[in-house]
């Protein structure tokens, strides 16, 4: 069965909602853990001040019985606390008139115009309360589902911002091991201490000047075996669907496998990964020597960490609002302006650890297969046995 997920909700909706579908049935689920992910994604120096509202937790309704997966669809939500303040403009019955005003100028850089045209509405709300990055809350929790899957096989995600604006941190490569304690204990889940607080003072300025930062942030997993993904077809590639989950995420523009961009620059001699082999009782492992691929080789996980890359935009509403066009009269305007963060990198790389973790699961059970988890790993330890003895 194919993994997927099916979301719904708007960011000032009575709540958000996720149905997920071809989870095995025997997968141990902990409310805790699922929910501190949800902590995560709140937190982070920059954040607006939805965030000091909201207090995210999933209330499961479907598909887990005492703390394990049944096998049938999971279903959850996650109630928004600010909608006691937009029960009229949000209401799904009842009269328009009662909503307090229309959005008419849409913001530079947001859903609002390109929704507004394509869907025919007058009031670009219709657009941007579903194209809200407030909707990342299901992903991360649909993610955090996924990685108590990954849990079971030792495959082990986390992320780091490398930039903010124009401050960059080192790059060079870290342990989860070493990269976690120091990521968690930055308010710009940084784990290069020095980069730290100039990332923080760059907020400090841009927030003054009622302005936002992007950056670009990494996501690494490790305990990835070989051979996830396929090269058969464009659409079965690892590192393609990677890349369109991460892409998938409000204000990415752009994502980066490995050494990347940085790759196109440099002679094949200093980017291909050296192959290298080592031996065990029981056969052995090929490994490489280096990295420089980001974990993966023609759209399949090489067994090596994957790495994976994104950067993110800077919110596109602006406390200082840029010049716009009004829907209705078509006369110039400032642009309106919703609550708005002065920077969301750190948050976003929390819900790129969880789309990862999401695409990852679905390469797993694809590759693997199986409507329990006792056949699953039945699946993987033949799976791995043969590979040794290759």
């Amino acid at each position: 069965m194919i993994l997927r997920m099916l979301t719904a909700g708007e960011s000032h909706g009575a709540e958000l909602m996720a149905i997920i579908e071809g989870l095995p049935a025997g997968v141990e689920l902990s409310l805790e853990r699922i929910n501190a992910e949800l902590a995560r994604r709140q937190r982070g120096y920059g954040r607006g001040g939805r965030m000091a509202i909201e207090k995210d937790s999933a209330q499961f309704v479907a598909g887990v019985r005492f703390g394990k997966t049944t096998g049938g669809p999971i279903g959850f939500r996650i109630i928004n606390r600010d909608h006691e303040k937009w029960r009229d403009e949000m209401a799904c019955f009842g009269d328009p008139n009662l909503a307090r005003k229309q959005l008419t100028r849409p913001r530079p850089g947001h859903s609002d115009l390109v929704g507004a045209l394509k869907y025919n509405h007058r009031d670009a709300r219709d657009a941007l309360e579903r194209a809200s990055a407030r909707n990342t809350a299901t992903r991360v929790a649909c993610g955090a589902i996924a990685r108590e899957l990954l849990r079971e096989f030792s495959i082990d995600i986390c992320s780091r911002v490398l930039t903010i604006g124009d401050v960059h941190a080192s790059a060079a490569p870290q342990t989860i091991a070493v990269m976690r304690p120091r990521v968690e204990a930055s308010p710009v889940r940084c784990s290069d201490e020095n980069a730290s607080p100039r990332m923080c003072a760059a907020i400090d300025a841009a927030r003054k000047l009622r302005d936002s930062l992007g950056g670009v942030f990494e996501v690494v997993a490790e305990g990835v075996m070989v051979g996830l993904g396929s090269y058969s077809e464009w659409d079965r590639r690892l590192d393609g669907r990677l890349a369109q989950a991460l892409m998938s995420i409000q204000a990415i523009k752009a994502v980066e496998i490995g050494d990347g961009f940085n790759n196109a620059f440099l002679p094949g001699s200093k980017v291909h990964d050296p192959i290298a082999y080592q031996r065990s009782e029981k056969g052995g492992h090929f490994y490489r020597t280096s990295n420089h691929a980001g974990g993966i080789e023609a759209g399949i996980s090489t067994g090596e960490p994957l790495v994976v890359r994104a950067a993110m935009k800077p919110i596109p509403t602006l406390a200082a609002a840029l010049p716009s066009v009004d829907l209705e009269s078509k006369e110039t305007f400032l642009a309106d302006v919703e609550r708005t963060d002065s920077c969301a990198v750190p948050a976003a790389a929390v819900v790129g650890e969880a789309v990862v973790a999401w695409t990852l699961t679905q390469a797993f059970m694809e590759k693997f297969g199986g409507d329990s988890m006792s056949e699953v790993r039945r699946h993987v330890d033949g799976y791995l046995a043969q590979v040794e003895s290759y």
